[in-house]
């Protein structure tokens, strides 16, 4: 490695009882990030802002922006992502059936997208300041072939859900289906949609079940370090027609990350906070 990507990386103990390190990057905390230019402090922490010069001054900026909480309260929501004796985050459980789901009554929110769309890295970027916490990453698309359970303290669980789409569990339709359906405590679902690729059948199909089942979601574009400006900028329109004029319970703004520069990643941490409960904001979110 050389000593410039050195700089960039932080390393942090696993659990206790091991010798063994896991470098984060040093940009998935505010403190850092914080002694970026400004520029660049803005690029990483609100992704919008860097295509926002090349919108049209025709166009209403204010509908990309209607979570747009401040700079404290990002670090606010940090907190809660980083564990503490008394502040415990842990994988918690699998399963493949309804009758196997753990009976959990804090907040809930689910990650679900298209195989190699970047869920298990989104997952474990947003999980960077909890070491211990092992969410695994494969190069072989279909990866996640169940409902993994994530419990953050007593604030609220995240679960990962398999990927649809190549090399999807056969069975899938019967695990995700009736715990979206019929799962109470679930707050909103991240559909994830590839930056690069832009909303695919697939994904419309599961925009399709999240709107029959009248399940609050958010679509959330990944890989934007992959992707274009000009296209990026192009996709982020279409997805606000498409929000516009084809939901009824899809937040109106797209969120934009990038597991590996961290970009978006504490914004949507933030948003995670909020719908959740555990952080009140004066920004207007639904």
């Amino acid at each position: 490695m050389s000593a410039l990507s050195g700089r960039f990386l932080l390393c942090l103990p696993l659990a206790a009882g091991t010798l063994s390190m896991r470098c984060s990057h040093q940009l998935a905390t505010m403190r850092h990030a914080s002694l970026l230019p400004e520029k660049k402090r803005q690029r990483l922490l609100f992704p919008f802002s860097e295509l926002e010069a090349h919108l049209s001054r025709q166009i209403d900026r204010a509908k990309f922006e209607l979570f747009q909480p401040t700079v404290e309260d990002l670090r606010q929501a940090e907190k809660l992502f980083t564990p503490s004796p008394k502040h415990h985050i842990m994988y918690s459980s699998s399963a493949v059936r309804t009758d196997h789901l753990p009976e959990l009554t804090q907040p809930e929110v689910c990650f679900i997208g298209r195989s190699n769309v970047g869920k298990s890295s989104l997952i474990r970027a947003l999980f960077s300041l909890a070491p211990e916490v092992e969410v695994r990453v494969s190069k072989t698309p279909g990866h996640t072939r169940k409902l993994n359970f994530f419990t953050v303290g007593r604030a609220f669980t995240l679960v990962d859900m398999p990927g649809y789409g190549h090399r999807a569990p056969g069975d899938f339709v019967d695990m995700v289906e009736p715990y979206l359906q019929q799962r109470h405590n679930l707050v909103r679902t991240f559909l994830l949609v590839d930056g690069g690729a832009g909303l695919q059948k697939l994904d419309l199909v599961a925009v399709e079940m999240c709107e029959e089942f009248g399940i609050p979601y958010v679509l959330v574009v990944t890989k934007i370090d992959r992707t274009r400006q000009g296209a990026l900028l192009a996709l982020l329109l279409q997805l606000q027609d498409f929000i516009k004029d084809q939901t009824s319970t899809c937040f109106a703004q797209p969120f934009l990350v990038s597991s590996v520069q961290y970009s978006g990643i504490h914004l949507l941490r933030c948003f995670i906070a909020h719908v959740t409960g555990n952080q009140q904001l004066d920004s207007k979110t639904t």
